[in-house]
């Protein structure tokens, strides 16, 4: 993976993260300008498969500055680079066990703009108590053996 834009913190929170993907977005002159910039969010975004082609819904890039009649609508639906058996796959797997498609991250790989695709199952209230109770107790781990070198 490249350069990292941006990534779907929720997503990691939301679901467990059952396998990952990398794919293609098709993209305009302008909006590649404004992800350069950092201008983009992918917090409720979301994929789905539609006539055997992957789109990416409500993932927000910024009008580019400069971009003036060039500039598209920010949340417009983007089509998604996949070769077709991966996407034949990947539609069988949410279809048959209801599983999610969600964007992970964005990132650079060249001067490519690549989507990390996460295949993932929603969390119950009482998995995200578990997670977040394991998270702090990693945490008190690592402070005290970190205080405990200081002072050891």
């Amino acid at each position: 993976m490249g350069a990292v834009i941006t990534q779907n913190r929720a997503a990691r929170h939301e679901y467990f993260v059952l396998e990952t993907y990398e794919c293609g977005i098709a993209l305009s002159g302008t909006e590649i300008k404004s992800i350069r910039n950092g201008s983009v969010n992918l917090k409720e975004s979301w994929c789905d498969i539609q006539n055997g082609e992957m789109f990416i819904y409500g993932m927000h890039i910024s009008p580019y500055e400069k971009g003036n009649i060039f500039n598209k609508d920010p949340f417009r639906v983007r089509k998604l680079l996949l070769h077709k058996k991966e996407i034949n796959k990947l539609f069988g797997k949410v279809k048959q066990d209801g599983l999610t498609l969600v964007p992970l991250s964005l990132y650079f790989k060249k001067q490519y703009v690549k989507v990390e695709l996460g295949l993932c199952r929603g969390k119950k209230l009482y998995d995200k108590r578990e997670t977040a109770a394991k998270n702090d107790a990693k945490r008190d781990i690592d402070r005290a053996l970190k205080s405990q070198k200081r002072y050891g």
